[in-house]
């Protein structure tokens, strides 16, 4: 059966990250997509000019009209720009027992920009980090939710992941792609009582916008139907070829897109 995948982010005009790298890693993936939205971004691959976040309760809204009438396999939650959104995302999700929900804790943007108000941390922290299957921090955004800046390494990353799982989700994918001068990139998988080392070939490419939105995507579009390791795996595979694609693009003069459809165009 074909998997009704669900995103709740904020929107990027130049279909490269948030709600349409979701939307279209679904769907490369053979998942229906559908989508709530929690902001409206004004970016391109240059930078975030600025964001408008929706209302709490029309946030809550989308949601509900969607789980009222479609079976939902899987929720991927990106930007949620404020603490009174992430707490009515978090209690729509309750509401209607949602399953396989993968968080990436989007706080900036590649440029540097902000995308997350600084009291809504403590609401990420607290209401939705629990109610997760799987998160997704990268390095900076793993010293946000631990309230701390260490100077990250892979010993430090080891480390320190077990703070991340102690914070309540299921299971934790620590990304590694900001660690300085490293040949392989290399992400933290820590579940089940064990901690895997998942690394790959490091990519010289601009062409990396949104590549956190993607493979959350893309781990959420596979975990109805695999384990979280197999989805994991399988994500980073589909990100690392979109990757790989993404210079048969033209998009923008600053950080450009993945190529979603790389296996398909």
């Amino acid at each position: 059966m074909i998997p009704n995948i669900l995103s709740i982010a904020g929107t990027d005009p130049t279909g490269g990250a948030g709600i349409q790298a979701d939307i279209k890693t679904f769907c490369a993936l053979g998942a229906y997509a559908m989508a709530a939205v929690t902001a409206v971004v004004a970016q391109n691959t240059q930078g975030v000019r600025g964001f408008v976040a929706l209302d709490p309760d029309f946030v809550a809204q989308q949601i509900d009209a969607v789980f009222e009438d479609v079976r939902v396999d899987a929720v991927k939650i990106g930007m949620v720009a404020t603490a009174p959104i992430a707490e009515a995302i978090a209690e729509c999700l309750r509401h209607h027992g949602a399953a396989n929900i993968v968080l990436d804790p989007v706080m900036v943007a590649k440029s540097g920009d902000h995308l997350l108000r600084p009291e809504a941390v403590a609401a990420i922290r607290e209401r939705l980090v629990p109610l997760s299957t799987v998160i997704t921090p990268n390095l900076p955004e793993a010293g946000v939710l631990l309230g701390i800046d260490p100077h990250w390494t892979l010993q430090e990353m080891r480390r320190r992941i077990g703070a991340l799982a102690e914070l309540g989700p299921e299971w934790v994918l620590l990304k590694g792609g900001h660690l300085p001068d490293c040949a392989q990139s290399t992400d933290l998988l820590l579940g089940a009582g064990e901690t895997l080392e998942l690394t790959a070939p490091r990519l010289a490419t601009r062409n990396d916008h949104g590549t956190g939105c993607t493979l959350s995507a893309a781990i959420a579009a596979r975990l109805p139907s695999r384990t979280v390791e197999e989805a994991v795996r399988e994500a980073k595979t589909y990100v690392h070829q979109a990757l790989s694609a993404g210079d048969r693009l033209d998009v923008g003069r600053g950080h450009g897109p993945l190529h979603h459809f790389h296996a398909l165009w």
